[in-house]
């Protein structure tokens, strides 16, 4: 009996062993369960989280870094220049003469030509070189001009006045009414560039500044520099800066900038082909030579060419030249030498005879004097004789004086 009980005892406390152990095997395997799901959630929704925000940022990095492949010097340098120039309307009077008898030459000479005035539109460009207003531009731009109008690239336009005008450089400097917040240009120096290097040529071509007030924007290179043609239409244009950007009508008076945004020339005239558009030879007149123009035009409003040497000279006749022992009459004698002058204290004598001026031959003494004129020299500059002496050859640079009226 008793053993009985004993053995009913150990099957129920093992059961209950069985129980207990299952009870605790499958809480396990719940809890584990229901862990591993809730540590995946987790992971998934953190991955979830982290692609959503990378999103944007990465879009963002993309659209920069494609932004920043599509900027070069050109780019860099149009931005910075762009605000400063200008588009420019004039409303000039300009002269004609007409016959009604012009077509027939018997009655022409009874009725001659009567002059008259017209008014007439005419547009072009230029650049704001200070926070004052003051704007250049090119002096056939805005000739005999009656009213001046500034467009800015905000769009606003201004009245500007004439503060001084060189008909010969083809140099004019403006002033803005009432400018407000200006940003000018910054000047490279015109006499270190580089054949070849990238050049843009900004302004306001056929006037397409008007539609978008915005400069027209044209690239090239330096093709040329120092290109001399002396007198040209009663203007002078020296040490010209050639380059193959296109320069079309209205392209006049706008800024040629180098690649660092910097102002080398200033735009002015092309040669054209038989459609009068560019063929790629445009030429500006180069900084450093606007600068000293535009420095005179702000003081006086005119630029001052008097000047004097100090010499008299008269051609050279077979006696005289036979008697010096040249074998021709080209060249020019020294007559007379002011006491005291630039001539003088340059070591030239009477009796000398000018040979070249500045590197050009001299037939006659005229010669010399239209040298002078096409060369556009102002007291100060140097000019170099190339005299005949004794026998010998001597070159003498001289100074020239401003003339004192």
């Amino acid at each position: 009996m008793r053993n009985g009980m004993q053995t009913a005892w150990r099957i129920t406390g093992l059961m209950l062993l069985l129980a207990v152990a299952a009870q605790f095997g499958c809480s396990g395997k719940d809890d584990g369960a229901s862990r591993l799901p809730q540590r995946s959630l987790l992971t998934v929704n953190a991955t979830a989280a982290e692609s959503t925000e990378a999103g944007p940022l990465k879009k963002e990095r993309t659209q920069n870094a494609i932004h920043s492949s599509r900027e070069t010097a050109i780019t860099r340098a149009v931005e910075r220049v762009s605000d400063a120039v200008v588009g420019i309307n004039v409303l000039s009077i300009r002269e004609y003469r007409r016959s009604i008898f012009d077509i027939d030459p018997f009655f022409r000479q009874f009725f001659p030509f009567e002059p008259y005035r017209k008014a007439v539109k005419s547009l072009g460009s230029g650049f704001i070189i200070d926070k004052e207003g003051h704007v250049i531009t090119n002096e056939h731009v805005v000739g005999n001009a009656v009213e001046i109008t500034v467009t800015l690239t905000d769009g606003t336009q201004h009245e500007a006045e004439l503060v001084g005008s060189d008909f010969i450089s083809d140099i004019a400097l403006l002033k803005i009414k009432d400018p407000g917040d200006l940003k000018p240009v910054t000047f490279g120096n015109s006499d270190d560039l580089l054949i070849g290097e990238w050049v843009i040529a900004l302004g306001n071509p056929f006037g397409l500044f008007e539609i978008s007030t915005k400069p027209i924007v044209t690239v090239g290179v330096v093709s040329a520099v120092d290109q001399d043609f002396g007198r040209v239409q009663h203007r002078v244009y020296k040490d010209m800066i050639q380059t193959d950007a296109a320069i079309n009508q209205g392209n006049s008076g706008g800024p040629l900038v180098n690649a660092l945004g910097e102002v080398i020339g200033m735009n002015t005239f092309i040669y054209s082909g038989e459609g009068g558009g560019s063929i790629g030879v445009g030429f500006a007149i180069p900084a450093n030579r606007i600068l000293k123009i535009v420095e005179e035009l702000k003081r006086y409003g005119r630029v001052d060419r008097s000047f004097k040497t100090g010499i008299e000279v008269d051609d050279l006749s077979p006696l005289v030249a036979r008697f010096l022992g040249l074998r021709s009459t080209r060249g020019a004698i020294i007559t007379n030498i002011e006491r005291g002058s630039a001539a003088e204290r340059a070591g030239l004598r009477v009796g000398d005879v000018i040979l070249k001026v500045n590197g050009k031959p001299i037939a006659r003494s005229r010669d010399i004097f239209e040298i002078i004129e096409d060369m556009d020299i102002r007291g100060g500059d140097i000019l170099e004789f190339t005299i005949y002496r004794e026998g010998k050859l001597y070159t003498v640079p001289v100074k020239v004086e401003k003339f004192n009226r």
